[in-house]
């Protein structure tokens, strides 16, 4: 279990940065379009400022939902339920959970989900 702690203590750690990363991207985007009176809704050149900025919103809503994956995994680590499926109550794949090492779902249960 020291293995799987240290895993999602890494992938937790890589999605703060990942998370900082874009608070600054969108922290520079802001700052630019302060210094402009440009009208980027017509702008032929390129995608909009409020289009970039939708976009970095949707990828920290990403991060930190998988965030919140992460802490939940850790949680099922500590009560001994890591590697369960909750829907089935069957094993999770040690493949998948390489792959998803917060993995809720065993691979049968997540490739039935709606």
């Amino acid at each position: 279990m020291d293995e799987i702690r240290r895993r999602l203590v890494a992938e937790r750690s890589a999605a703060l940065e990942r998370l900082e990363s874009l608070s600054g991207d969108h922290d520079a985007i802001v700052a630019a379009s302060l210094d402009t009176n440009a009208d980027d809704e017509h702008d032929p050149e390129g995608a909009t400022i409020a289009f970039e900025r939708s976009q970095i919103g949707a990828l920290v809503r990403q991060v930190r939902g998988h965030l919140a994956e992460l802490d939940a995994a850790a949680a099922r680590v500590e009560e001994g339920a890591y590697g369960v499926c909750e829907r089935c109550g069957s094993a999770i794949g040690e493949a998948r959970l390489d792959a998803l090492p917060a993995a809720r779902l065993c691979i049968a249960c997540a490739s039935s989900s709606p």
